[in-house]
């Protein structure tokens, strides 16, 4: 009896003193200018809440909480849209309206909640990923949240209870965080945080510093109270008097001329150039706003510990923010927590052919990475049979050019994704061979394909995802993607998804387009698969994760990509076949191989030197040491 005793206070100590020591070590701070080491670990998913999961139909979206979201004036008797649907068929009160299918979209509500992505914790889990990438979640009225009401607040139609949360709401100063409330939305978010934390699930929050919504509650009060207003000078705005009927109009600037989307105030802007960074910052008390809202989200209880908050935030339109306010905001930032991941959207200099240039950004005083559509679009025009097709010379020095200008860690934190909110998922981009993101809507396109690609594309993808997964940086997963999801650039890429569970309608072609279909959404358990066993294999091998790349030759002239990745005594030989006919492979002696731990398309190594690989194959085979 006492031994057992004895024995479990030993344990118990033995337990207690390894979890300070591994608890010092996890807080041991990272360098100011270095990305937090859990970054470059990350397997991101991307969720874009309104079209993720209803999980609950007690805070489906209103034309209150809808209000003013639009130009255009939703119909009184709107509804929300059957989560099933036929995707290019027109409601009943979208018709009415008289406007075409690509302005009455922007209407629809599915009703997308955080019960939804509560509820699927454990497929999340089963999936594999360790990070959570959300789009805007701050209370807005529109389906992307992009135009805040409110920062500090979680959107009322993902809470519990929205009537209350606008009454709680309604009772603050909002310019002063101590009269701050925590509406029902707010805490089911942080307790959200706190159960993807317990499964060791990461969450970032997309947010935009650059502009508002014009229902933000310091433009209201600008509307309200003219020149008279607290806020009077916050925006990009002046008052100007019409010299004929003798009133004071507000004439301020929206972003790139969106009247919805009022723009920040600037101070001492220098050298500003669409698609360059350019000196300045934000007016101080916005900046303020800003920290508070931050802080916020970061450290709810202000305990400085962070198991009931966010581990970064991805930045919207990032180039339009002066460099000054964001050098304050990463020192700010990292003082609350020191582990705090910033990744900013920099995206193009000049659409659809120069894409910016991240460099600028990720010097360690702005961001630790870029949503870096600077790989997927190199990778893409390579593995893709696009009209911009790259040859593999062209593949290899486009991929170097985009690395290595940066130290390891920044290229490891690279946040690698191939689709997004605001671009056609992964499946209809390789299917279809125009340049990325250009004419990429059957609207602007009739001969742009969204239905199911044929049997080619899918092993194009692939064979491209077996080298998302075994390249430097961290993979993104679009939600849905791994459902195999087709859709075509924003908003047909923005489907809710087709779970198991929902019923959905056939899905027709888009009136205007040459490509008819008729097929019917599903969950397609193969890519599901797929994607799972890219990601278990990438866990299980840290050379994919903080390994050194090396491109070697081993058949030029037949465009076999080939490249080493090593990390301490573990080395990988990723070979693929990006040809519409087999290959056969002699490795040279100097390659000494061990078995394959990993193959898709039917590539096999026969012998140690010999390599058979069919149309669209890949291969990883471990090294002897």
């Amino acid at each position: 009896m006492n031994f057992q005793k004895n024995k479990h206070l030993f344990l118990l100590s033995v337990g207690l003193f390894l979890t300070t020591i591994l608890g010092a070590q996890k807080s041991k701070p990272i360098p100011f200018h270095q990305p937090p080491s859990w970054s470059k670990e990350a397997i991101w998913y991307q969720i874009f809440i309104e079209r993720f999961r209803n999980g609950s139909t007690q805070n489906d979206p209103t034309l209150e909480t809808c209000y003013n979201a639009l130009s255009d004036q939703i119909p009184n008797d709107w509804k929300l849209t059957p989560w099933g649907q036929n995707w290019y068929e027109q409601e009943s009160w979208a018709k009415e309206t008289g406007l075409d299918f690509y302005r009455t979209i922007q209407m629809r509500r599915y009703g997308g909640d955080l019960h939804g992505v509560e509820e699927k914790i454990p497929y999340l889990k089963s999936l594999g990923i360790n990070a959570i990438y959300f789009n805007p979640l701050n209370d807005a009225p529109s389906l992307h949240k992009y135009d805040a009401r409110y920062y500090h607040h979680i959107d009322v139609t993902l809470g519990d209870d929205p009537k209350k949360d606008l009454a709680l709401m309604a009772t603050e100063d909002p310019s002063d965080p101590k009269t701050w409330v925590w509406t029902s939305a707010d805490m089911k978010f942080i307790n959200l945080v706190k159960k993807l934390h317990s499964e060791g699930i990461r969450v970032v929050l997309d947010f935009s510093w650059n502009h508002t919504g014009k229902n933000f509650w310091a433009f209201k009060d600008i509307e309200k109270n003219g020149q008279s207003s607290k806020y009077a000078d916050w925006y990009q705005g002046a008052f100007v008097k019409d010299e004929t009927t003798g009133q004071t109009k507000y004439n301020y600037e929206g972003w790139i001329g969106i009247s919805s989307l009022p723009e920040w105030k600037e101070i001492n802007p220098q050298n500003k150039k669409p698609g360059h960074p350019f000196e300045g910052t934000l007016h101080p008390d916005v900046t303020q706003h800003i920290f508070d809202v931050s802080r916020r989200w970061i450290d709810p209880n202000g305990d400085g510990k962070f198991d009931d908050g966010i581990d970064g935030m991805r930045l919207d339109v990032a180039e339009h923010v002066p460099l000054g306010f964001w050098r304050d905001f990463r020192k700010y930032v990292r003082n609350v927590n020191p582990d705090f991941y910033l990744v900013g959207e920099n995206w193009w200099t000049q659409w659809p052919d120069v894409l910016m240039d991240p460099l600028p950004w990720v010097k360690g005083d702005v961001f630790d990475a870029v949503m870096h559509y600077q790989w997927y679009k190199v990778a893409r025009d390579y593995f893709a049979n696009s009209e911009n097709k790259l040859s593999l010379s062209g593949f290899k020095s486009g991929i170097d050019s985009v690395f290595l200008k940066y130290p390891e860690y920044t290229q490891q934190a690279m946040m690698n994704l191939s689709a997004s909110h605001d671009a056609p998922r992964l499946l209809t981009c390789f299917a279809n061979p125009s340049k990325y993101k250009y004419n990429a809507v059957p609207r602007d396109n009739e001969d742009y394909n969204t239905a199911t690609p044929d049997n080619e594309v899918a092993q194009r993808v692939k064979l491209f995802l077996l080298h998302q997964y075994t390249f430097v940086g961290s993979p993104h997963i679009w939600n849905g993607d791994e459902m195999g999801m087709t859709g075509a650039d924003d908003p047909d890429c923005r489907k809710p998804l087709p779970w198991q569970d929902i019923p959905f309608e056939t899905e027709t072609s888009f009136s205007g387009s040459k490509v008819v279909y008729a097929e019917k959404p599903s969950f397609k358990q193969e890519w599901f698969d797929y994607y799972q066993s890219l990601i278990t294999f990438r866990k299980k091998n840290p050379a994919f994760t903080y390994g050194k790349y090396e491109f070697i030759s081993i058949a030029d002239k037949k465009n076999i990509l080939a490249y080493f990745r090593e990390y301490k005594e573990d080395k990988y030989l990723v070979v693929l076949n990006n040809n519409p006919e087999t290959q056969i492979i002699f490795l040279p002696n100097s390659i000494v191989t061990d078995k394959p731990c990993f193959q898709v398309g039917g590539a096999d190594l026969v012998t140690s030197k010999k390599l058979n690989l069919p149309a669209f194959s890949g291969i990883v085979i471990p090294m002897y040491p």
